[in-house]
């Protein structure tokens, strides 16, 4: 069995994003990285990674109740590779475990799948930081390795 790395970073859907960040950032002493170019995300980080946390601004006026709701929107593990990504999603293809989407993160890629509950849970890997863009949205760019062009890719 191929296990995650690590548990890597959480996404909290917040009522006000603005907010938030000045706790987290004023509280806890994270710092941002980066934020979506429409400012409703924001990622931050207590080290050197890319992100521990995202902030989502909910969505209340949204007809779909899980934009408007307020709390856990995901949590992930990082894997240790790329190739252990790929060994990963084959053995949850196996235990016919259901594949929601894929993420395109262009720094990262992600696997997303639900626990029995509901929750949900982005399997991952990330590019080591001396290949990351320097400048503008972090996520931007297109994940250039071979699992994205294996699978049909759903950009976030």
């Amino acid at each position: 069995m191929t296990r995650p790395k690590q548990l890597g970073h959480l996404v909290l859907k917040v009522s006000d994003v603005e907010r938030s960040e000045r706790f987290y950032t004023d509280v806890l002493g994270f710092q941002v990285t980066t934020r979506r170019p429409n400012n409703q995300m924001v990622f931050m980080s207590l080290g050197d990674l890319s992100h521990e946390l995202a902030l989502l601004q909910a969505q209340p006026d949204s007809p779909d109740r899980q934009d408007g709701q307020i709390g856990l929107f995901h949590f992930a593990l990082e894997m240790n590779s790329l190739e252990d990504l790929e060994k990963l999603q084959e053995e949850l293809d196996q235990k016919q475990v259901e594949t929601l989407r894929t993420g395109d993160h262009g720094i990262s890629y992600g696997i997303y799948i639900a626990d029995p509950d509901g929750n949900e849970i982005e399997l991952y890997w990330e590019m080591p930081k001396e290949n990351w863009p320097t400048e503008g949205y972090l996520f931007a760019g297109d994940f250039s390795e071979k699992l994205k062009e294996a699978r049909a890719v759903d950009a976030n």
